[in-house]
């Protein structure tokens, strides 16, 4: 075999092993060996009803699989000033959440679609540690999100959410996509593209609790943040979802049936 069909060869031996590797690789799992839950036992109270009993607890976030439209109904956290550094990571592979007992997505039902793998518990959240920054990687953490959108005024939420974080200190924060019939699907296991995104924030606790809700088309948008701002009645009307089913009555009245912006800093 002369040097130039030795060289065509082992050109075509990369081509399929990247293939390969690009569709069929998929590291186990991204476990904290240490197990540190950090803070999740604060939060358990604040978790929303699951209306699929599918609920998984992460180190570092507990979410509530939705199998039909593959993804997350929503996922919550908290986010303390602790939480919020600056570190470097390696930007890790996407991966199916072993936790997940119908399976999570695969990250590839994603390529081509046009939309971005949309983190619902960000990355930039996460970056005190290599552990907890990898399990945002989780594919029940993603959801199809417009480029402009996920770049854009999501981002920009996600910021003033870490602002707010430095000045009023722990946040618990619940997202998720709105899940309803009659979605665009997207790959070969048809995962549901929301056409509108969810996030609340609550800070406090007990009666002197504040929080505010957000919903969001799936689209970019230059309108102040505040413009999105609804009740959480009203969100739970749209997504069929209790939030805070674990509340006191009074205090679900209070917090859940009108907007309050005042003692939040936009």
């Amino acid at each position: 075999m002369n040097n130039k069909k030795l060289y065509t060869l082992l050109i075509i031996l990369c081509i399929i092993g990247f293939w390969v590797f690009d569709n069929f690789y998929t590291p186990d799992s991204y476990t904290n060996p240490e197990g540190d839950r950090a803070g999740i036992a604060s939060i358990l109270d604040y978790l929303p009803q699951s209306t699929t009993g599918n609920i998984v607890e992460h180190d570092y976030f507990v979410l509530s699989y939705n199998e039909p439209y593959e993804q997350a109904e929503w996922v919550a956290y908290p986010l303390k000033k602790e939480h919020l550094t600056y570190d470097d990571r390696d930007r890790p592979y996407f991966i199916e959440d072993p936790k997940v007992k119908t399976k999570s997505a695969d990250w590839r039902n994603y390529k081509g679609s046009g939309y971005d793998r949309g983190h619902l518990c960000p990355a930039g959240d996460r970056r005190f540690s290599e552990y907890a920054y990898n399990e945002t990687f989780y594919t029940s953490n993603i959801s199809p999100q417009n480029r402009e959108f996920n770049a854009g005024i999501w981002n920009r939420l996600e910021q003033q959410i870490r602002k707010w974080c430095k000045m009023y200190g722990d946040l618990v924060v619940i997202t998720g996509g709105v899940l309803e019939p009659g979605l665009e699907e997207i790959g070969e296991e048809d995962v549901d593209v929301p056409d509108a995104f969810f996030k609340i924030v609550v800070k406090g606790d007990g009666k002197d609790a504040k929080l505010l809700a957000f919903l969001f088309a799936n689209k970019e948008s230059n309108r102040p943040l505040s413009d999105f701002l609804i009740s959480v009645d009203t969100l739970e009307h749209r997504t069929g979802i209790d939030f805070f089913e674990k509340q006191p009555q009074d205090w679900q009245v209070k917090l859940e049936t009108s907007v309050e912006k005042l003692g939040w800093k936009f």
